[in-house]
Order: C-alpha cells, then structure tokens, then sequence
C-alpha cells in the first residue's frame, strides 16, 4: 500500500508540474499574441486590428517601411563606427579604435577592412604600456590573429591582413613558417612591396631556409628605388653569408 501511495502522489505531482510548464507556454504564447497585436492596432488607419484585407495591407506596408528605416539605420550607424574607428587610429588612440571596430563588426561581421582593421588595433595594444600593465598583451595578439585570419576568409584576395598576419607571426607570435605562405600569397597581389619583402626574408632566415632569403634580398637590390633599403638588404645579404656560406 505505502508503494502504491507513494506512486500516487509522484503521478500528481507530475501532473501538476506539467499542467504548470503547459499554463507558462500559454501564458508567454498569449503574450506574445497580444503584444503582436497592439502592434498592428498601432499601425491601423483605425487603431484597431485590420478588418479588411486593404486594411491589413495597409498595416504591412507600414512594417515594412519602419524595417527598411531600421535597417537605414543599422547601416549608417555601422558606417558611423568604421569611421570613428579611422579616425582614432589616425590619432594614434589604438585602444578606443579597437572598442570601435568590436562596434563595426556587430553591425558588419563579413567586412573584411573592419575586421583587417581590428587586427591592426589590436595588434598594436598588444604592445602598449596598458597591455602590460594588464598582463594580457598576449589576448590582444590572439584577437590580432584571429582577426586577420577572419578578413582572409572572407576575401582570399585582399592583400593587406595578409600582410599583417605575416608581420605578426614573424616579429610577435614565432611562427615564421605560417607567415611564409601568406607573404607569397601577398606578393603576388602586390609584387613590388620591398618592405613585406624584408618581412618574408626574416621569415626564410628563422626556418633556415637561407638560400630563399638571399634570393629575396637580391630581389630588393635589383627593384628598390631607396638606398638605405638597398644598403639594409646587402648588409643581411653579407651577414647570412659570412655565418653561413663563409
């Protein structure tokens, strides 16, 4: 007898609990319903719940034009963000950029400038006196990352995130074996680029691949225009054959 009480009640309370779980659903469904109809009242010619099919026409075009505004306005406030974003960099105010580039990649997430853009911001906070005094420079470069690989992703052809990306893993991440394929994909878009040259040798020289950095340096003498790059690029040309070929 006690099993059979006890098998009772737990019935009743399950029940209950569902007859509770079923009255919320109902509740927010109703709510929801309501909610949804002082909606369309509001935007009935008669401020009531459309009665007649013009009647209801009438109150879909006015959605549909206060979705286009909103939508208007997404877009201008995004714009509003990527310039802001410009400007603080121009500035030098990298940190405040970044809080702004966060903003343009809400209203924007498959731009690839902004988060290009992000990249760069972050990837200069991370050597900035705050990112040391918080002790998360290494985040910032995890951002800086993530972000140019993200603009990589969604144009495999714009050259410049991966130019960043090059210049992180070279000088902040060691990893100059993943730079190496980005930078050759980079010069290709952008052949004559002496500086993401430079990069790409460093980048031959910490993996040992000495012959390929000597080949690069001797690009840069034969095409640059500048001599003190000129002068740089025969400086390591000499230094990797003194230690390694002398």
């Amino acid at each position: 007898m006690k099993i059979k009480k006890e098998f009772f009640i737990g019935l009743m309370v399950l029940v209950i609990a569902g007859s509770l779980i079923g009255g919320i659903y109902t509740f927010q469904k109703t709510k929801a319903r309501d909610s949804l109809i002082e909606r369309i009242k509001e935007l009935s010619p008669q401020g009531t719940p459309p009665r007649t099919i013009e009647d209801l026409r009438t109150a879909i075009g006015l959605y549909e034009e206060l979705i286009e505004q909103h939508v208007k306005d997404a877009a201008q406030t995004g714009l509003y963000w990527k310039l802001l974003a410009t400007r603080l960099q121009d500035r030098g105010l990298y940190h405040e950029a970044l809080n702004a580039l966060e903003r343009a990649v809400y209203y924007f997430p498959e731009d690839p400038y902004a988060h290009y853009q992000r990249g760069v911001s972050a990837g200069i906070v991370a050597k900035s006196s705050f990112a040391s005094a918080e002790g998360d420079a290494q985040e910032y470069f995890a951002l800086s990352e993530k972000s140019y690989l993200r603009a990589i992703e969604l144009d495999e052809g714009y050259g410049r995130p991966r130019y960043g990306i090059g210049i992180l893993y070279v000088f902040e991440l060691n990893k100059p074996e993943e730079a190496i394929p980005h930078l050759l994909r980079y010069l290709e878009i952008s052949r004559n680029d002496v500086d993401a040259m430079f990069v790409l040798a460093r980048a031959y020289y910490m993996v040992n691949n000495y012959q390929d950095a000597l080949d690069m340096y001797d690009r840069i003498i034969t095409i640059s225009r500048d001599s003190a790059k000129r002068i740089e690029a025969e400086n390591n040309r000499q230094i990797i054959l003194d230690s390694y070929y002398g």
